[in-house]
């Protein structure tokens, strides 16, 4: 069965470009993703990115990375460089299909001049504020300014004029001539160029007057070949000026065809450009990679893998409404990757010392440990196992609240793989803190084995000491305190709903020896604690870890509930 056909492998989208290619209106499909080169791309646009790639995968077409370069004074090259790195890394590669709008500037320019013979732009002298109270609102119609009605020759100087840059930023603009009375303020006579003496991270300093992005883009589609245009719905009320650009430049068929889709939301996460500007640039987050960030790259050094983004964005799949999707749900696509492939490992995070007192001094065993029980591919490691070792703090407590299981004086307990051991005693220090538990073990319980018969309830993982190594662990939680503070509408204050406990630095850790020479973005779960990586802070003597997630799905429990 040829999936690209079947009504039930697709969406609306997916709908529409199967009946074209069905038609025989375009001979190849060809999409774009077009991102804005002033920022780092985030989690809203990986499924962009997903859904505009995997078309054209799906439907043995291509498509192209293309930046809209129209805004020179908000554009970096070091935003072209992080968005390229971000769309390899999810898995996607645009060939030799990589554009930039600048390329394609003297283009609109003549085709601007072209509108102005037609008679379908004008040169204006109005201010941003006065095009503003003229536009009208919703339910008022726009209002004409005197030079709408200006000869095409004196327009057409004057743009001239506006290129050679005679005119200082915001003395004039060019705006097409369409009906200020539309009931789409869209339509009302839009600015389709500016002044802007500022030099372009692209084109260099070639330009003192750029094309606005709702002009560009369409001119750019149709100059690519472009057959679908995807886009989030704010842009549904833009496809009605998409089509005049199109139409008006004369532009040869098939025309591309502008298709909306609902944009990401998520609970608990910033999606502004803006917002998450305003995040680096305050210092709240360390850079537009911090692990709290929503962006790919900060997604990336977190420790999420690109097979769990391109799950997550399959399963959320495409609609026409917008919605706010739960955090949880990319989670548990991150948990049930990482489970498949992340090997196991022994970590302790908040260290207290057990003391075996009846294990040989200076001994040392090994034992054998599954690297990854869902891979019996994985096989297994040996782990050390000497008369000193580190637990967890939490392990222990010298008066259990009710259904404790784990370590308290006389209670016994499993250390993972190795033996069974008593609680004996305690050391303490001046201030009466527990700093040194001490314990028995029972040699014949090698391995973890019970001869006996009798029931334990707690299994515990352990390091030994002498064979530990240190590292310092970044332990990550939500960047926000409440699931809609992110989309709060302008104006109002989001910010107070910053977590503050959002990142918790734990330096006196131990982890595996084996760990030693793990690389950065390597992602493993410590037994018990949760999926961890490697952070690019790491350097020789200094293990560095990032926790990606815990070890509870909320999701999974929901699942099991529905089904």
């Amino acid at each position: 069965m040829d999936l690209t056909d079947s009504p039930a492998t697709l969406d609306f989208i997916r709908e529409i470009v199967a009946s074209d290619r069905k038609s025989g209106k375009h001979a190849t499909v060809v999409t774009r993703f077009p991102p804005e080169p002033n920022g780092y791309l985030h989690i809203g646009h990986a499924k962009s990115i997903c859904l505009n790639f995997g078309i054209a995968a799906q439907f043995g077409g291509r498509c192209h990375l293309r930046y809209d370069d129209t805004n020179p004074t908000k554009e970096e090259q070091e935003y072209i460089e992080s968005i390229e790195r971000d769309v390899r890394w999810l898995g996607f590669d645009w060939g030799t299909h990589l554009y930039f709008a600048s390329d394609y500037f003297e283009r609109m320019y003549v085709w601007g001049e072209k509108l102005i013979e037609k008679g379908r732009a004008y040169v204006c002298d109005c201010s941003a504020e006065e095009v503003r109270q003229r536009r009208g609102t919703l339910t008022e119609p726009g209002r004409a300014c005197e030079h709408r009605d200006r000869p095409a020759a004196q327009s057409l100087d004057l743009f001239r004029r506006m290129r050679a840059g005679e005119f200082p930023d915001g003395a004039r603009t060019l705006r097409a001539r369409i009906d200020m009375g539309s009931g789409n303020i869209n339509m009302r006579d839009p600015v389709i160029y500016r002044i802007l003496h500022a030099p372009h991270p692209h084109a260099g300093a070639a330009w003192c007057i750029y094309p606005m992005y709702d002009y560009a883009h369409p001119l750019e589609d149709a100059i690519e070949g472009i057959t679908h245009s995807i886009c989030t719905l704010e842009f549904e009320d833009h496809r009605p000026f998409y089509d005049w650009v199109i139409d008006e430049c004369e532009l040869p068929e098939p025309h591309p065809r502008q298709i909306e889709f609902a944009r990401l939301n998520l609970t608990y996460t910033v999606m502004s450009k803006r917002k998450l500007l305003q995040l680096v640039q305050e210092g709240v987050v360390s850079g537009w990679d911090d692990p709290r960030m929503p962006t790919i790259s900060g997604l990336r050094r977190r420790g999420f893998t690109p097979e769990a983004i391109r799950d997550f964005a399959d399963r959320i799949g495409v609609a026409k409404r917008d919605s706010v999707v739960d955090v949880q749900l990319l989670e548990h696509c991150l948990r049930e990757d990482l489970n498949r492939r992340a090997p196991r490992k022994f970590a302790v995070l908040r260290p207290l010392k057990l003391v075996i007192e009846n294990y040989p001094e200076g001994q040392v065993e090994e034992f054998e440990v599954s690297n990854n029980p869902e891979d019996p591919a994985a096989g297994t490691r040996s782990v050390p196992f000497s008369r000193v070792l580190w637990i967890e703090h939490d392990d222990f407590r010298e008066t259990p609240p009710p259904k404790y299981f784990r370590l308290s004086p006389g209670n016994e307990v499993r250390l993972r793989s190795a033996y069974l051991v008593r609680c004996t005693g305690v050391v303490k220090d001046a201030a009466g803190h527990v700093v040194e538990v001490r314990a028995a073990y029972d040699p014949a319980t090698r391995g973890g084995a019970t001869p006996d018969g009798r029931k334990v309830k707690a299994t515990m993982h352990w390091l030994s000491a002498d064979h530990a190594v240190p590292a310092e662990v970044r332990l990550y939680d939500r960047l926000l305190t409440k699931p809609d503070a992110g989309d709060v509408e302008e104006g109002q204050d989001w910010k107070s709903n910053i977590n503050p406990d959002s990142l918790e630095v734990l330096d006196n850790c131990w982890v595996e020896a084996s760990l030693a020479g793990a690389a950065s973005e390597e992602r493993f779960q410590f037994e018990r604690l949760g999926y961890f990586c490697v952070d690019p802070d790491s350097a020789a003597g200094k293990l560095v870890f990032n926790r990606t997630v815990t070890l509870r799905d909320a999701w999974a429990k929901i699942e099991q509930k529905q089904g």
